[in-house]
């Protein structure tokens, strides 16, 4: 597995134990973090991931509902609505490139969700991508994908 592709799936399992736990603090995200990841630089990667989503997830959720029509958060499965929440951050606050970030979406939408994932996670995402990144080049490729 690449390696940030395991920092992107354990943030995700971050989002959901979040998502489903409220109660989970800052401080027991973090050690489950660095639990699992025996890297510091993907350690600190999918905690700025993780925190990154908790910080703006209000402005994430809008935009995500504005455009998948008909869909309200509480109806999408949590696995789904936690990787269109990664993936609209890393959209809109990172400079990872939008190819990158749909196909890792989808991924992880195959991973933890069911057969149609995949595609509703792409169909979704695809609409959020800023405009002037689709004129851009890959710059900073995850080069460390």
């Amino acid at each position: 597995m690449k390696k940030r592709s395991k920092a992107r799936e354990v943030a995700i399992q971050m989002l959901y134990l979040k998502d489903l736990n409220p109660d989970a603090g800052p401080a027991s995200i973090h050690a489950e973090i660095a639990k699992q990841l025996s890297n510091r630089e993907l350690e600190q990667f999918a905690w700025i991931l993780y925190s990154g989503v908790m910080e703006h997830r209000a402005e994430l959720d809008e935009k995500i509902v504005q455009i998948a029509q008909n869909w309200s958060l509480a109806r999408m499965a949590p696995t789904d609505r936690n990787v269109l929440r990664l993936g609209a951050f890393e959209l809109i606050y990172t400079d990872t490139h939008y190819r990158i970030v749909i196909d890792e979406a989808v991924e992880l939408a195959r991973l933890f969700g069911n057969k149609l994932s995949g595609q509703f996670v792409n169909g979704i995402l695809d609409k959020l991508v800023p405009a002037q990144n689709r004129e851009a080049s890959p710059g900073q490729a995850d080069s460390a994908e």
